[in-house]
C-alpha cells in the first residue's frame, strides 16, 4: 500500500487486526486515495463482533452483517464538503459501489451480491 499501513485499519479492542482486511479492498482504497488528492483519516476499519457489539450498545447503527467485520470496509473521516466531494469522486473511480455518507465520515465497501449485500448503492446516514 502506498497510502496506509495495516494497524490504521485495526480494531481497537485487536492490535493487529489490521491485517485481516481484504487484499481487494485496500488495493481500492489505495487507489481512491491516490485519485483524490487529499490525505484520508480512517476512523473505522476491520471490526471484531465484540467491537461491533459495543458499538450498537453505544447507540450508533450497525449492520449485523457489516462489511466491517469481513475486512471489507472503512469509514473515512470527512468534515468538509469538499472534503466529501474529493472523497466520493474517487471512490467511485476507483469502483467502490457501495458509499455511505455521513456528516463526519464516508462510508467505503467493496461487498457484493454474493455477499449478500446490494451493490451500486449510496446512502446517508
Amino acid at each position: 500500500m502506498r497510502w496506509f499501513n495495516y494497524e490504521e485499519f485495526d480494531s481497537p479492542d485487536q492490535p493487529g487486526s489490521g491485517h485481516m482486511m481484504c487484499d481487494s479492498f485496500l488495493e481500492m482504497i489505495d487507489e481512491a486515495r491516490t485519485l483524490a488528492g487529499i490525505p484520508f483519516a480512517v476512523t473505522s476499519g476491520y471490526r471484531t463482533e465484540a467491537h461491533q457489539a459495543t458499538l450498537k450498545r453505544q447507540g450508533y447503527k450497525t449492520s449485523p452483517n457489516s462489511a466491517h467485520l469481513v475486512g471489507r470496509a472503512a469509514d473515512i473521516a470527512a468534515t468538509t464538503s469538499h472534503q466529501r466531494f474529493c472523497i466520493v469522486s474517487a471512490a467511485l473511480e476507483a469502483g467502490f459501489t457501495r458509499i455511505g455518507i455521513g456528516s463526519t465520515f464516508i462510508h467505503l465497501d467493496n461487498c457484493h451480491e454474493q455477499d449478500g449485500k446490494t451493490p451500486e448503492l449510496i446512502w446517508t446516514y
